[in-house]
């Protein structure tokens, strides 16, 4: 077996040393972690090139083995207590005015870690008043309470990722369930029907165009308000193949589709990621 060529529209500028030093260091020296590095994005030179970066919370090591994810699995490292103000340094110095905070599974700790980034978020505002935060959360297996208690915090955008199509998600997504992320983005909505939701899929595993509509619609029914669609890159030989490498645009097409269907904010193409250009879809 072998990864499958690349087009042309989905390779990128590995960047400049230069341009990215300056984040790789401020999150370095404090051992914080990004899933810009973790995940291997495609958009962290351009990113770091604009001082801008995903922290990933509560370590590098995740307790789910997704088919499709880079981040490693295994089991995690206690918390750092320091990170919460680790993470609200790293902001100040790099003078961050929106930030998203994502995290890897935790399903280790009592709270799978929702009481995290709550701190996170708290440290932040204590630094950087101004700063906007948003939140891309695991599912914390449906939990009402972790849920609400982000929600609580505030965050202008709340995400989570259905990632795949319904036929296709227990392959893909092995630990997690399509209707499960669909009841998280559902129980914000009931939890605040005022807080924007978010959430991406990740082209390229074998869902058809059909069963893509489809999941617009089933987003749309929990009153998801945004959505990114991307292309699926295979990170290694160890991870799922790409099935299909969807063109610029078919991408468009699909964009223009969901807002169309009522999606209040689409990002949609190739290198879109959950996170990419995140500030640029906060409503005025």
């Amino acid at each position: 077996m072998s990864v499958s060529p690349l087009p042309s529209w989905v390779k990128r500028s590995i960047g400049k040393a230069s341009e990215t030093s300056a984040v790789q260091q401020v999150i370095k020296q404090r051992g914080l972690h990004t899933i810009c590095e973790e995940g291997r994005c495609p958009n962290r030179a351009e990113c770091y090139s604009q001082k801008t970066a995903t922290f990933l919370l509560m370590g590098g090591i995740c307790t789910r083995a997704c088919s499709f994810c880079q981040v490693a699995s295994g089991r995690p490292a206690p918390l750092d207590p320091a990170e919460p103000e680790k993470v609200a340094e790293a902001v100040e110095l790099l003078g961050l005015r929106y930030v998203v905070l994502t995290s890897v599974a935790r399903d280790d700790l009592p709270d799978q870690g929702s009481g995290r980034f709550v701190e996170v978020m708290e440290a932040i505002r204590r630094r950087c008043p101004g700063t906007q935060i948003e939140v891309l959360t695991p599912d914390f297996r449906g939990d009402r309470e972790c849920i609400a208690r982000v929600v609580a915090a505030q965050p202008v955008c709340y995400n989570h990722n259905i990632e795949t199509v319904r036929r296709l998600s227990q392959a893909v997504r092995r630990s997690s369930g399509y209707d499960l992320s669909l009841r998280v983005l559902r129980t914000v909505k009931e939890l605040n029907p005022g807080l924007p939701t978010k959430s991406g899929l990740m082209l390229g595993h074998g869902e058809t165009r059909t069963e893509v509509l489809e999941t617009f619609r089933d987003l749309l029914a929990v009153g998801c308000d945004r959505l990114t669609l991307g292309q699926y890159l295979q990170p290694s030989l160890a991870h799922r193949p790409v099935e299909r490498y969807w063109t610029p645009e078919e991408f468009a097409e699909l964009g223009q589709i969901a807002r169309q269907m009522g999606f209040r904010q689409v990002r949609s193409g190739p290198l879109v990621r959950s996170s990419y250009h995140a500030a640029e879809m906060v409503e005025n």
